[in-house]
């Protein structure tokens, strides 16, 4: 009788035991999980912070070409008129010289 009483509180010991190691395994696992999920967001929001980064630098080349283009543009069209306005005045003193 006192070995299967001994029998059986051993046995309550065992489950008991086995009990509280899947307990600290399950809170283990959780813990990673929870941290790989913290990682995870991490890396979501500097990924989303990288790509607005991207897309502000992105329409700012775009305006700087653009007000660059419009400046060029501008010039040859002031060198066009000069050289219109110089044709002209050439023109004029031929005129001047032969009436």
């Amino acid at each position: 009788m006192k070995n299967t009483v001994l029998i059986l509180l051993t046995s309550v010991a065992l489950v008991a035991c086995k009990n509280e190691e899947k307990a600290a395994i399950e809170q283990n696992k959780e813990a990673t999980q929870d941290a790989l999920n913290q990682q995870k967001k991490a890396v979501d929001e500097a990924a989303g912070a990288a790509k607005d980064q991207t897309g502000a630098d992105a329409k700012a080349e775009k305006a700087r070409i653009e007000a660059q283009k419009d400046a060029t543009q501008a010039q040859i069209e002031a060198e066009k008129k000069k050289a219109e306005a110089q044709a002209e005045a050439d023109k004029a003193k031929v005129d001047a010289k032969n009436p």
